[in-house]
């Protein structure tokens, strides 16, 4: 069994396992980024019809949406994707970059995004070491790359993600986790201003609603 001094006796197995797990998290995190979008807008789409009364006929009739349901399938040919296509970075280089049956080819942004999670992870690990801090530091590492992506992609920043980060780092932060409750309370102040500024200024200029 693998225990704790282990990892501290040998940095190289501790960094290899932050590796290999952290590649299956950015392999999740193609997930999230992929569907919370689409989750969102079928919830606001719910809420608008729900809103308007509109009887059931006029609804749009979809599958829901969630993180692990429908499975995942080709967007070109619909082919499932069997769990040797799904390891991540591997898959996709053994595959060529190419669909397994009708050859599309699979965007590189996936194996992108599993080696970058990798990669962040290795050098959290390394500067703050393995202890319990370094877990919940990871855990807003996770966050902020799947946030990145989506605010790239639609421009958008689920209250899903950033509110329970908020006060998931208040909390730890009151204990002292990761930084003094002071600096947390401050950071989360200037941070939540900071986007009120950009917004009212968007729209002072614009004189349409944006972030």
């Amino acid at each position: 069994m693998i225990t704790l001094d282990a990892f501290l006796t040998t940095p190289w197995l501790l960094f290899l396992s932050v590796t290999l797990v952290s590649l299956c998290i950015g392999s999740f995190l193609n997930v999230v980024i992929l569907r919370l979008p689409k989750m969102m807008h079928q919830d606001w789409r719910c809420q608008c019809e729900e809103f308007l009364e509109l009887p059931e006929k006029q609804r749009k009739q979809e599958e829901r949406i969630t993180l692990s349901k429908p499975a995942s399938t080709c967007p070109s040919c619909g082919h499932g994707i069997r769990a040797w296509e799904n390891i991540p970075v591997v898959s996709w280089l053994v595959l060529r970059g190419k669909c397994a049956s009708c050859k599309a080819p699979i965007s590189p942004r996936y194996p992108i995004i599993e080696t970058v999670t990798a990669i962040f992870s290795v050098v959290t690990i390394a500067v703050i070491g393995p202890n319990e801090s370094a877990l919940w530091a990871l855990l807003l590492v996770w966050s902020l790359v799947a946030l990145t992506v989506i605010d790239f992609d639609t421009q958008l920043l689920p209250d899903s993600i950033t509110l329970p980060l908020m006060w998931l780092g208040l909390v730890l932060n009151y204990f002292g986790v990761l930084t003094d409750f002071n600096s947390a309370f401050w950071g989360a102040v200037a941070g939540y201003l900071s986007l009120w500024s950009v917004y009212w200024l968007f729209k002072l200029v614009t004189g349409k609603e944006g972030m």
